[in-house]
């Protein structure tokens, strides 16, 4: 554990918890010591995994079923978890799909979709999180953009678009709610491998390592680990910014 990122006594949710980074994240929150939310279509395959991990942690671990394109029912949900939570301390907007295809092929319906589950819904989690924390004079939302969002990526203008309109949010929020205590910064992975990425031909990856400095892939605990400093009282003083964690690719 890095030293003073110690996340006991603090309230996470972290959407698109059941699988990849998402999970990852939620892992190390409950051994940091949090009370985490995970919110997610389908349960955790992990979930007894992840009750063990908040046993030792000190902290607790809940699944709760969600679709985060699903407004009405988000803004319920969330507001029920932050009555049962007592407040909440950290958001990790997490949730996201790719459909990918170059933009001569690519249908309004795969941006619409894509442009929905990874930006809008941020968007409305935000906005429902900051008013409690913003009452509160304290939390931190963490946004996971991409290097996509950055560098951009061909076949992926929708996913890009949504991951660069993450870095925006990222930042206009920040300055809104900073006099009030909450902090909102964005996490941009680079190549990381997760169930997503396994679906990559292996000349395609063997391509993209080859512009990783550090020659290797990422995986998912290198992005929870940041995840976990941001959502800590050790980062204080940041807010506001946009942080690769994807080996030098995007530098």
């Amino acid at each position: 554990m890095m030293p003073g990122t110690s996340l006991k006594g603090k309230r996470a949710i972290v959407t698109g918890g059941s699988r990849g980074i998402g999970n990852g994240i939620v892992t190390t929150f409950l051994e940091h010591g949090a009370a985490v939310y995970a919110l997610s279509r389908s349960q955790p395959s992990n979930a007894d995994a992840l009750a063990e991990a908040a046993k030792a942690g000190g902290g607790a671990f809940q699944w709760r079923q969600a679709d985060v394109t699903r407004e009405e029912e988000m803004s319920k949900l969330l507001e029920a978890i932050v009555a049962e939570a007592g407040g909440v301390d950290v958001l990790v907007n997490n949730a996201g799909i790719t459909r990918d295809g170059l933009i001569f092929r690519m249908s309004t319906a795969d941006w619409d979709e894509v442009l929905k589950a990874n930006l809008t819904a941020a968007f409305i989690a935000c906005r429902s999180v900051s008013r409690v924390m913003i009452k509160q004079r304290a939390g931190s939302i963490i946004n996971i953009s991409s290097v996509s969002g950055i560098m951009g990526n061909a076949g992926q203008v929708n996913y890009s678009a949504s991951k660069a309109g993450l870095i925006g949010l990222s930042k206009s929020l920040a300055r809104e709610v900073a006099s009030r205590g909450v902090r909102v910064n964005a996490i941009a992975p680079g190549f990381i491998e997760t169930d997503m990425t396994k679906a990559i031909g292996e000349k395609a990856r063997d391509a993209l390592i080859s512009q990783i400095p550090l020659a290797r892939v990422g995986v998912a605990g290198d992005v929870a680990a940041l995840a976990a400093f941001l959502a800590s009282d050790a980062s204080a003083y940041i807010t506001g910014q946009v942080i690769a964690v994807d080996g030098g690719l995007s530098m």
